[in-house]
């Protein structure tokens, strides 16, 4: 069996492998070593033994990146805007994983959506929060990266059963402090299994995962373009997008936000 290491893609064989995940680091526990990993391209984080862990053949993740790629070159394809009639709403995207970063970055830009998007890990974002309003000043903001549930389907109420969310609420908080007004600064927090009702509570427009479940790479783009393209007159509800993202409402919802463009 070949040694697994940090960057090689596997799968969980105890989970028959649904998710490719990305070894971020391995640590030593006791006598055992545990992987700790993030989807390849699900923004969810976990653990995993060692000795529970398969490498995936550069063949199948080909073909699930090509998938991913092919996603976004569709939706670039249907969504590219012209700049020159109008102008759309100002976008600051923390991530904390750096290959979405870039990807977000060079989807912003060929949709022609102005964004200024950051790598800056989970536990990092409500420490620059306030000064990177300061300096960009935009019309939304986009808190997210990887996150999941310690205990799967267990303590939905407990703050500590989530990897990152304390993260992305302090974030919210933090952001919601600096504009009160959820019509002015809209904010969309989390990733895979967060907490839902505890961003809201925080003062997010969106937020994953009121279901717990996974959410793709691209599902806080795409509300994040949703809010960005619609008039500054029109409300932007769950309902107007819910079809374009991974698993609809289960994934993400909200209370809504007003649209940030301006004719």
């Amino acid at each position: 069996m070949k040694k697994i290491k940090k960057g090689d893609i596997v799968g969980r064989i105890s989970y028959g492998k649904d998710i490719f995940f990305i070894v971020d680091r391995i640590i030593q526990a006791g006598n055992n070593r545990i992987a700790i990993l993030k989807g390849l391209t699900v923004r969810i984080t976990a653990d995993s033994y060692i000795d529970d862990l398969e490498l995936i053949e550069k063949e199948t993740i080909r073909g699930n990146l090509n998938n991913l790629e092919n996603e976004i070159i569709s939706r670039i394809k249907k969504n590219k805007l012209n700049r020159r009639l109008y102008e759309y709403g100002r976008i600051l995207h923390l991530d904390g994983d750096a290959r979405y970063s870039q990807k977000s970055a060079k989807y912003y830009r060929n949709i022609g959506i102005n964004a200024i998007v950051k790598n800056v890990s989970e536990n990092r974002q409500p420490r620059i929060i306030l000064n990177l309003l300061e300096r960009y000043k935009p019309d939304i903001l986009i808190a997210t990266g990887h996150d999941g549930m310690i205990k799967n389907g267990m303590n939905f109420n407990d703050i500590y059963n989530y990897r990152n969310s304390m993260y992305f609420i302090k974030t919210v908080k933090l952001a919601r402090m600096w504009d009160k007004n959820r019509n002015e600064l809209a904010i969309f927090a989390g990733a895979c299994q967060s907490y839902y009702e505890a961003l809201i509570e925080a003062g997010a427009n969106f937020a994953s995962s009121p279901a717990r479940i996974l959410i793709d790479f691209i599902d806080p783009l795409i509300v994040a373009e949703n809010i960005a393209m619609a008039p500054i007159n029109r409300f932007v509800a769950i309902r107007d997008f819910e079809r374009e993202l991974r698993d609809g409402q289960k994934g993400i919802s909200g209370i809504g936000s007003m649209g940030k463009r301006r004719i």
